[in-house]
C-alpha cells in the first residue's frame, strides 16, 4: 500500500508514519509545511529510504497537493494537517480557518479529482481518513456521559470550530461526491515528539529547568489521555477495517484533571532528580483562558467492539516513559525552545 499522510511531520502524524513504516507498507508520503509545530528532526531517521518520500507543501496549496498525489499515487490518505494549538486560535483565528477549513477543502477536492482518474477497482479501494478531535463536541459536565459518535457538535473555541467545519466538509464530500471518507475524533494525545507548548511536555521541560509550573485556573479541567502510539494504531485499524462513511471515536478511558497530570509529572521528575525534589512546590495557578472547556471524555466502544482496537499503554506507564523521553532527548526540543516555544503560557488542550 502507498499512503499519503498530511501533517506527517507533526506530533500525531509522525507517530502514524512510524507505525506505517513498521508495518512494511510499500511507500509512505508525508506532506507537511514544516511550520513552528513541526520539527524536521522528528522524521530525520527516514530520510533516504526507498519506502519514504517527503513533500514540503502547504495543505492550502492546490498545485502542491496535486503534485504529491501525482508523484505518490496513494491508495490511502490520512489527513492530519491542521493548526491545533487552542491558545494560538484565540490569539489569531484566521490561520485556523484558512488551514483547517480551506486546506481540508483543497485536499478533498484533489482526492476526489484523483479518484476519478483511477480504474474502477482502485477507486473502490481508495480510503481517506479525516482525523479530528473531541473538542468539536464542546464541554461535558461531571455527571454527563462521555462523547459518542452521535454527540452533538458544540465547539467553543476557534480551533474547535475550525475542526468541526472540516469534519462537516469531509462528510459532505462523501455524501455528495462519493469520496470514500472515514472520520475519527480522538481525545487528548501525549507521548514523544509533542510540541513543547502542550501541557505534558511544557510541564516536563519547565520542571527539568527548575522553572514555575503554571496551571490554568483551578486545574480541575478533565481530559481523557491517549498515548500517541495507541492513537496511531487506532488510525491504521480504522484505515484497514473501518467502514466508509462511518465515524469512530478514539479514547483511552483515562480521565484525569490537569492537577493530577501535573502531580504525576512531578512524581516522575522527583524520581529522576531527587536533589531538586519535590517538584510540586513549583506549581502555581494563573488566570484561566477564555472559554476553557471543563471536561472531555470519549466512549470508544465502537472502535473497540467493531474493529477490535484497544490501547496498550496505561496512563501511569505512558506518562513516566514520556517524561523520561524528554529528559533524554534535549537535542530534539532544545532548538524549539530557542525559537521561543515556551514563551507562550499555553497548556495544550
Amino acid at each position: 500500500m502507498r499512503v499519503l499522510v498530511t501533517g506527517g511531520a507533526g506530533f500525531i502524524g509522525s507517530a502514524v508514519v512510524r507505525a506505517l513504516i513498521a508495518r512494511g507498507v510499500e511507500r509512505v508520503g508525508v506532506l507537511d509545511a514544516l511550520t513552528y509545530a513541526a520539527n524536521p528532526r522528528t522524521l530525520a531517521a527516514l530520510e533516504g529510504r526507498d519506502d519514504y518520500r517527503f513533500f514540503r507543501a502547504d495543505i492550502r496549496d492546490r498545485a502542491a497537493v496535486e503534485a504529491a498525489f501525482a508523484a505518490l499515487k496513494p491508495q490511502a490518505v490520512l489527513h492530519l494537517a491542521a493548526e491545533t494549538h487552542v491558545d494560538r486560535s484565540i490569539d489569531g483565528p484566521g490561520i485556523f480557518v484558512e488551514t483547517n477549513l480551506g486546506g481540508t477543502q483543497v485536499l478533498l477536492d484533489v482526492a476526489e479529482q484523483y479518484r476519478r482518474t483511477l480504474p474502477d477497482a482502485e477507486a473502490a479501494d481508495l480510503r481517506l481518513v479525516h482525523v479530528s478531535t473531541d473538542e468539536v463536541f464542546g464541554s461535558l459536565e461531571p455527571h454527563e456521559t462521555p462523547f459518542s459518535e452521535v454527540s452533538l457538535y458544540q465547539p467553543r473555541s476557534p480551533y474547535a470550530a475550525s475542526k468541526a467545519g472540516a469534519d462537516h466538509l469531509a462528510r459532505a464530500w462523501h455524501e455528495t461526491y462519493g469520496l470514500p471518507v472515514i472520520v475519527t475524533n480522538c481525545s487528548n494525545n501525549y507521548g514523544p515528539y509533542q510540541h513543547p507548548e502542550k501541557l505534558i511536555p511544557m510541564m516536563t521541560l519547565r520542571g527539568l529547568a527548575g522553572d514555575p509550573l503554571p496551571i490554568y485556573g483551578d486545574g480541575l479541567q478533565v481530559r481523557d489521555w491517549l498515548h500517541v502510539e495507541d492513537h496511531a494504531e487506532a488510525l491504521l485499524t480504522v484505515l484497514e477495517r473501518g467502514q466508509v462513511g462511518q465515524t469512530y471515536l478514539v479514547g483511552a478511558r483515562a480521565e484525569r484533571t490537569n492537577l493530577q497530570i501535573v502531580a504525576a509529572i512531578c512524581g516522575a521528575l522527583d524520581q529522576m532528580s531527587p536533589a531538586t525534589a519535590p517538584h510540586a512546590r513549583r506549581v502555581s495557578h494563573v488566570p484561566d483562558r477564555p472559554g476553557h472547556d471543563r471536561r472531555y471524555a470519549i466512549d470508544p466502544s465502537r472502535v473497540e467492539t467493531q474493529l477490535g482496537w484497544r490501547p496498550t499503554w496505561t496512563l501511569e506507564d505512558g506518562l513516566a516513559a514520556t517524561v523520561r523521553w524528554y529528559a533524554e532527548h534535549g537535542d530534539w526540543w532544545q532548538p524549539m525552545l530557542a525559537a521561543g516555544a515556551l514563551a507562550r503560557r499555553g497548556q495544550g488542550r
